[in-house]
């Protein structure tokens, strides 16, 4: 840590020369009782590097612990299932539900404080965004309306139940909290289940957990589990959040329904919100990228998956134009204007993903106070380094062309990593 402090202090002091950062992305910056080295944070990124339990492998640990060393203020592990039903159907998914685990994860944040890096957990239930043969049993939503993706029937949640994936979540920070890692991300956003309970589209109980008439949203299942993360951790654990600002339902998550829950967030007292956008039933308009990566798609994809040429050639014909068509195209920096409305609204600090590519772009939505922390994904896949180059230049571009394909190989059982290079 003295070393990273030095590095810091030493850059910070340098008068400002032509391409060279401004020194706020890369001043000291807190999220709750943690200082982080600077304002880049890498989001979220499945791995596919955990055992068929769920456990954390060497190449899971070394992974963690190889990103740490290239100076990323803050690491956001891949979502981490709190209990079996939740777990999504991709191969190698984190499992963070059981005590058993404790001794895995805790080398993994053993090696990137060694490295002088922070680490955040990312928690999550998949509910109706998976599959039986992940689950290994039913499928669960706070209703019962399918995912036009995923195609499977959820069985509806009793309050007992939710109770019981409530406390699971609790359960599951105390575990990350034992492990080491340096605070929590709750994962309320993609569709996963805790999106599911806030959706107007989906969401259509009518008991406590229902969609509140005031607001257009279910708070209610969110905020229980961040009372009982809370009750569980301590109010000293930083609790991040992340949040989908939009998606593609027609009932969905609107403007009006996005400020409520940044209103709902500032009174929680959250440490951090993350802005992104969508659901899986489009997941690519999550990532966006510049092409779709057909042949990855029939090859892995479970939904996709064929073998038949003939079916294959009638997919390409028929389904693929139609897919086309619902894909949003990938533009710089396109959940900003989601944060700056967000800004308005909360002064909790606030995380923006989605489409930083340069060092100028990260720069200018830092300095200009639209968000507190730059986050990416794709990038670091491709450049683990890519903070370091910023630092040195504030016009250099990521290598990352936005191919999509390391998002479609989720589905393969191999380890993600980019296929650009």
């Amino acid at each position: 840590m003295f070393l990273s402090g030095f590095f810091l202090i030493s850059t910070a002091t340098i008068s400002s020369d032509r391409g060279r950062i401004p020194v706020r992305l890369f001043e000291n910056a807190g999220i709750g009782a943690v200082t982080l080295e600077n304002r880049i944070i890498r989001s979220a990124t499945f791995e596919g590097m955990c055992d068929a339990q769920g456990a954390p492998t060497d190449r899971y640990v070394n992974f963690y612990a190889s990103l740490a060393k290239h100076h990323i203020g803050g690491i956001v592990t891949g979502f981490a299932f709190v209990n079996k039903d939740g777990r999504a159907m991709q191969p190698g998914q984190a499992g963070i539900d059981g005590n058993d685990k404790i001794p895995r994860f805790a080398e993994l944040t053993k090696n990137v404080h060694r490295h002088g890096g922070i680490v955040f957990l990312q928690i999550a239930h998949a509910g109706r965004q998976t599959v039986p043969s992940a689950t290994g049993g039913k499928v669960y939503g706070p209703s019962a309306k399918k995912s036009g993706y995923f195609t499977v029937k959820p069985s509806r949640l009793s309050l007992l139940q939710a109770e019981s994936i409530i406390n699971d979540f609790g359960r599951a920070a105390q575990r990350g909290r034992e492990a080491g890692f340096d605070g929590v991300q709750v994962h309320a956003a993609h569709g996963y289940l805790i999106h599911q309970f806030l959706n107007p589209a989906v969401n259509d109980r009518s008991d406590a957990y229902g969609i509140d008439p005031h607001s257009g949203i279910g708070t209610e299942f969110l905020g229980r589990v961040l009372q009982c993360i809370r009750a569980s951790c301590g109010s000293d654990y930083p609790v991040l959040v992340k949040i989908s600002a939009g998606d593609e339902y027609h009932r969905g998550m609107k403007r009006p329904e996005f400020v409520n829950l940044i209103r709902f967030l500032d009174a929680q007292k959250v440490d951090a919100v993350e802005i992104s956008w969508g659901t899986m039933d489009r997941p690519l308009n999550i990532f966006r990228g510049a092409t779709v990566p057909v042949q990855a798609i029939l090859d892995y994809n479970p939904v996709y998956h064929q073998h038949n040429g003939l079916l294959r050639m009638a997919w390409k014909i028929v389904a693929l134009p139609v897919l086309k068509k619902s894909l949003k195209p990938f533009t710089p920096t396109y959940n900003l204007p989601f944060a700056r409305l967000a800004r308005e609204h909360t002064k909790v600090p606030l995380i923006c993903v989605g489409g930083f590519r340069s060092g100028t772009e990260a720069t200018g939505a830092v300095e200009n106070d639209d968000i507190d922390f730059v986050s990416l994904c794709r990038p670091f896949l491709r450049e683990p380094s890519l903070v370091l180059k910023w630092r040195q230049n504030r016009d250099y571009r990521s290598g990352c062309i936005n191919c999509n394909r390391c998002a479609v190989m989720c589905d393969s059982g191999q380890p993600t990593r980019c296929y650009a290079q």
